[in-house]
């Protein structure tokens, strides 16, 4: 089966210094760009993240230090990533609340206009935990009958996910539909206003509070009543993004 597109889609995965998506950063990157008639673009890139790398996380991805020392930064690949993402849909495996949120945020840094949250995006972990629930390497075992080699390499994880994604269209025909739109919707877990999650719309549209002491009440009402909360969030330890998504709301309810 191919997927039918409409756009390109890619599909990427990352590993990164931790789990942390204000603090940690990108070491490696590897996606494969599809085009709607069936050309592909692999590549996979090790990215000096500037900092040091956890060991808790080397010993996950087997990126040490020393290994990227020498590799370039994000911000100077980040032209021409941005040109691979612009316009294209997005997939990966837990991406929605991981890899998406985290590039994002390199992107932002890097000053780039390309804003992530404009695309379609498909978590085919989403797919898979609400058809079957596992982890990658048995989602790979479950639905394509292979062994998952070389798991937590960027580019074996994004081949993997790639493959289990044209499966699940294969085994689930009447759940599924080889549609864009459709997947993407289908692989939210919640509709998010910022890529972290922090503000969500309701099932009327309205954005509301999806953390702390204001959880469930809507945005435009914190706003309004406490003056202080946009000012608190940011200078809290908050993604650029969600700072971003919320001076917009701010423009928009309070008009300043």
């Amino acid at each position: 089966m191919k997927l039918n597109l409409k756009a390109p889609i890619v599909f990427f995965d990352l590993e990164t210094t931790g789990l942390d998506l204000v603090t940690d950063r990108i070491v490696e990157l590897c996606y494969i760009r599809i085009e709607p008639n069936g050309n592909e673009e692999a590549r996979s890139m090790r990215l000096n993240p500037e900092m040091h790398i956890a060991e808790s996380a080397s010993k996950v991805h087997g990126i040490y230090d020393d290994d990227v020392r020498d590799c370039p930064t994000f911000r100077e690949v980040a032209p021409a990533l941005a040109e691979t993402f612009r316009g294209a849909d997005l997939a990966g495996f837990n991406s929605n609340k991981f890899d998406i949120p985290m590039l994002a945020e390199e992107f932002m840094r890097a000053g780039s206009d390309i804003d992530l949250a404009q695309c379609r995006r498909i978590d085919v972990q989403n797919i898979y935990h609400k058809l079957e629930r596992r982890t990658l390497v048995a989602a790979y075992k479950f639905y394509c009958n292979k062994d998952l080699e070389n798991a937590h390499s960027a580019l074996a994880d994004t081949r993997a996910t790639y493959e289990v994604l044209m499966a699940q269209l294969d085994k689930y025909p009447q759940e599924l539909k080889n549609d864009i739109d459709f997947l993407a919707e289908y692989s939210s877990m919640s509709h998010d206003v910022d890529l972290a999650g922090r503000f969500v719309y309701d099932e009327h549209g309205n954005e509301i509070v999806n953390f702390g002491k204001y959880k469930g009440r809507s945005v435009k009402e914190v706003l309004l009543r406490d003056p202080g909360y946009y000012g608190w969030v940011m200078q809290s330890n908050f993604t650029l993004n969600t700072k971003q998504a919320l001076t917009r709301l701010k423009l928009k309810y309070t008009g300043r």
